[in-house]
């Protein structure tokens, strides 16, 4: 068992994580940025560490930022982590192993993994050809409404529902803008909104 674990999350995620652990006695330890330094997960943890400005690519995205919070703060663990940056630094890393993580950390390739199963998905499109005419046909196939999602997202970054038809080339758009600030990759997936 942990003593001390980082939270590399914010939010409701991170403040579920924090009770779960406190109901095992392990201390925790929260990160913030410029954007939520007020934020419950902080007030709420053993430790805080500040780790940049609000762009989540300059602060939880910036795995330098996080391990070197985890190694200030002693924790012994990141949850979620970084498995190859917390191995090199000596730190466990709570989560799926690599294989996993490699293989699901694409939504697309994780749909064409969880087809593959048979598990069913949300009708939608997340095919390799990024075209915008592409993914606005595949749009068009499905049905407004659509949402529009980056593939390498999370946390609702590069994602926006489209109601019609004519609203889609700047949701496209603003997604892909939102999507490459945060993850550094633009590829989106077109989804029926349910």
């Amino acid at each position: 068992m942990f003593k001390k674990i980082l939270i590399a999350n914010r939010g409701e995620i991170a403040c579920r994580i924090i009770k779960t652990s406190k109901s095992m006695g392990v201390e925790t330890v929260a990160v913030y940025s410029d954007a939520d330094g007020d934020a419950l997960h902080v007030e709420m943890a053993d430790q805080s560490v500040y780790i940049g400005p609000s762009p989540a690519s300059e602060s939880y995205l910036a795995i330098d930022k996080l391990i070197a919070a985890a190694l200030e703060s002693g924790a012994e663990a990141i949850h979620p982590g970084f498995c190859r940056q917390c191995e090199e630094h000596n730190i466990a890393f709570i989560g799926p192993p690599l294989e996993a993580i490699m293989s699901m950390g694409s939504k697309s390739a994780a749909k064409t993994i969880m087809a593959k199963a048979g598990v069913p998905l949300i009708p939608g499109y997340h095919g390799d050809n990024q075209e915008p005419k592409t993914l606005k046909k595949e749009a068009d196939n499905l049905g407004y409404p659509v949402l529009l999602k980056a593939a390498a997202g999370g946390g609702g970054k590069g994602m926006r529902k489209v109601q019609t038809e004519a609203d889609f080339d700047q949701a496209l758009d603003a997604a892909k803008r939102e999507a490459m600030s945060s993850f550094d990759d633009d590829i989106m997936l077109v989804e029926k909104l349910v």
